[in-house]
């Protein structure tokens, strides 16, 4: 479910199958009513994709078109595979598949594994990082924890690229990948990873769609089998679809082509685990005689916000640029999108607080306003500064609603209650459904006000709380709807994983905010080096930046704030700059490098769109930014790694070369300490840039390329010093041993 929804949580089902095509628009009908053959649906987003493709089949069974246990839908989380069968389930369409691709997969493969190796099949190991963890030791290599994680995504990668351990630093350099590591030591752990593996009889996630398609591959009877059972399938987020993922799909259908394909190139926003939008793009040329079927109403955004993201889209380039939607809202108007310039990271975190607090008490439901930032990092800023404010919040990307622990309980004890009806003392003197969940839930940690703080304790509150709200949307959807209705309400919400909305705002990042929606969204920490991210220097990884922020704008329905602040600590130099994709966009700024129109909005004066700063910030200073201009030829940079260097790569160099040879020295000495290579501290190219640039805050320090927050925690002191020229104080105890 997406965060919030204002439609009604217990609708009817339709009476009909032509009652299902009720309510949609000429575009989300055409889809629905195009059940033969291939189909792609080009939805913008908050178009009503999902509410098109479920409707489709909705249609398609309701009218005896499609046989329910025919249709497979797939998806790419538990959540939107979750919510697909929710939707299904009340347009009564049951029967109907709706997994994640994984899920899909590992159901053919635990069924055919005995006929096709025989056996039982290989345990499924759903946390590689141990694994990798062993496997990088046995090749002498040692990680600490964000290293391993970095590691196994590699792995992942590799895997869903179809690129096998001996080829992997051929496929870095092809696609000029930013290897957290170098990739032919990031070879021998994949290598090593994959002999565990089979030593000890296991497999990962990424095995599983390896080997159900190698079965299907060679076993002709079984991929009958398949092709027997499923004939239709609908494929959401379809520009997310990885090589692998598509040769999966390309042998599920065989020779056949009743597909329905959803996406929208302009949110490729994973191509970092292997996604790739070409498929999407290439349909119509794989498929001359596709149906195609564009969606661009937007019923999710005020025209405000839809022209900030058209204009983000207008000064776009690449292929997927080409093919971007020009989004129409549908909604009436509402408030400019704001735009706050901020001293520091803790004022641009209390004045978002602040800002919060106003609107929660204007009106806005805490659980529909959201906090979204580029990386997870950020988040602790804006925890600490919505808890001082006495703001709830919740974090994005916790374990699903009804696999918590408390929900588990909760549904033991409202299970027990059910069960015991008139005879359990804790319905004594409870009148109605709502007071009967109050009082059972009392004993679980339910309180009529909420704890104080945030934590575990407020986190539990939030759950049972979010319970408490079902039972009387319930009751009033069904007036005098029991205990035991209830119960199997939730069993099948559980089963669906059709979770209710905890009411809290929403901390996430960009990445885990799609899919979702608020009614207001505060977009933070909008700098160069943030957004677009440092290392994304390709022009096409800076081109997935951009729409990552499109993604970010585009989940604002009524209330949209973009901010930035000039320095990451108090009384830091304020040299930050803020992103180049708001140029032409927000007010006083310069646009280059547009390509036209098309997209509407850019370049244009946004009027009082401007909000005011806070925490001594004074009124934002919206500044006149043009293109970045090498400091030594004057010619214009592109290249993320010449604009941090403030020169192109082949002039020469007015660093302090005293100062390179002092890192140098010190990076070996840091690198014998923790037992790594000297590259693992920083490279040359980076302590390059800090001799040039002799940074002296962390603020400056963190945006030169290579630093990042993670090399800051652990390095940042010991390099401000020798930029400053202090003098190191020497190491104590053990070292680095516990990192």
């Amino acid at each position: 479910m997406t965060a919030a929804t204002h439609s009604t949580l217990f609708p009817q089902v339709p009476e009909s199958a032509d009652a299902v095509l009720d309510g949609l628009d000429p575009e989300q009908r055409e889809v629905a009513l195009a059940l033969a053959g291939p189909v792609c649906v080009l939805a913008g987003a908050g178009t009503g994709k999902t509410r098109a493709i479920t409707h489709r089949i909705a249609y398609g069974v309701r009218a005896g078109i499609l046989q329910p246990t025919t249709v497979l839908a797939v998806t790419f989380t538990n959540r939107a595979a979750g919510e697909m069968r929710g939707r299904l389930r009340q347009l009564g369409a049951t029967g109907v598949q709706a997994r994640t691709f994984h899920s899909a997969a590992l159901r053919q493969l635990q069924y055919f594994w005995p006929k096709a190796v025989g056996g039982a099949l290989p345990r499924l190991v759903e946390r590689k990082v141990q694994l990798v963890a062993e496997a990088a030791a046995r090749c002498g290599v040692r990680l600490d924890r964000n290293e391993l994680r970095d590691a196994t995504s590699e792995i992942e990668w590799a895997k869903v690229t179809q690129t096998v351990p001996a080829d992997y630093p051929a496929a870095v350099a092809k696609t000029q990948r930013d290897a957290p590591r170098d990739p032919a030591e990031l070879s021998q752990i994949y290598a090593m990873y994959e002999q565990l593996k089979r030593d000890r009889s296991v497999i990962d996630f990424e095995d599983v769609l390896l080997l159900t398609v190698g079965i299907l591959q060679d076993r002709h009877d079984i991929a009958e089998h398949v092709r027997t059972q499923y004939q239709h399938f609908v494929v959401d987020e379809y520009q997310d679809v990885s090589p692998l993922q598509q040769r999966l799909l390309d042998l599920w259908l065989g020779d056949r082509d009743n597909l329905c394909v959803v996406g929208d190139a302009s949110q490729t926003i994973y191509s970092f685990t292997g996604a790739t939008p070409d498929h999407l793009l290439n349909f119509r040329t794989r498929h001359p005689n596709a149906t195609v079927v564009k969606l661009v109403r937007d019923y999710r955004s005020t025209p405000q916000v839809v022209h900030l993201a058209n204009g983000l889209l207008s000064q776009a380039s690449g292929r997927a640029a080409e093919h971007r939607l020009e989004l129409v809202s549908q909604r009436e108007k509402g408030p400019e999108p704001s735009y706050t310039e901020y001293t520091d990271e803790p004022a641009e975190a209390e004045g978002t607080a602040r800002r919060i607090r106003d609107l929660i008490a204007a009106g806005v439901p805490a659980g529909e306003i959201a906090v979204l930032y580029r990386v997870n990092s950020q988040s602790e800023v804006y925890e600490q500064a919505l808890a001082d404010a006495g703001v709830p919040y919740q974090l994005r990307g916790a374990e699903r609603f009804f696999d918590r622990a408390e929900v588990r309980e909760a549904g033991v004890a409202l299970r027990g209650a059910a069960r015991a009806g008139g005879n359990d003392s804790l319905l004594d003197g409870a009148e109605g459904l709502p007071s009967e969940v109050r009082a059972v839930l009392s004993t679980k940690g339910w309180t009529s006000k909420p704890p104080n703080g945030s934590g575990a304790v407020r986190d539990r509150w939030e759950s049972l709380a979010a319970l408490v709200r079902l039972a009387e949307d319930f009751e009033q959807a069904k007036p005098g709807a029991t205990l035991s209705d209830l119960v199997a309400e939730l069993d099948e919400r559980a089963a669906a994983q059709h979770a209710p909305t905890v009411q809290g705002v929403t901390l996430a990042s960009l990445h885990s905010a799609k899919g979702l929606e608020w009614d207001a969204a505060f977009l933070v920490g909008l700098t160069e080096g943030m957004m677009p991210i440092a290392y994304a220097k390709t022009d096409e990884q800076v081109e997935e930046e951009r729409r990552l922020l499109y993604v970010g704008v585009t989940r604002a329905r009524f209330h949209l704030s973009l901010s930035w602040a000039l320095s990451r600590s108090p009384g830091g130099r304020g040299g930050r700059r803020p992103t180049r994709f708001l140029n032409g966009l927000r007010p006083g700024s310069t646009a280059f490098g547009a390509r036209g129109g098309a997209g509407g909005g850019g370049g244009i004066d946004r009027g009082t769109g401007t909000a005011t700063g806070s925490g001594g910030s004074g009124a934002a200073r919206p500044r006149r930014r043009g293109p970045v201009l090498c400091r030594v030829c004057g010619k214009t940079l592109t290249e993320a790694g010449e604009m941090k260097l403030m020169r192109c790569e082949d002039c020469p160099s007015d660093m302090d070369e005293g100062l390179y040879e002092r890192l140098r020295q010190w990076r070996a000495d840091r690198a014998k300490e923790i037992g790594q290579p000297a590259y693992c501290v920083f490279t040359d190219k980076t302590l390059m840039a800090i001799a040039e640039a002799v940074p002296d805050t962390e603020g400056e320090l963190v945006v030169i390329a290579g630093v990042g927050n993670r090399k800051l925690t652990r390095f940042g002191a010991d390099v401000l010093d020798i930029c400053a020229g202090r003098t190191l104080e020497p190491e104590s105890g053990a070292g680095d041993d516990d990192m």
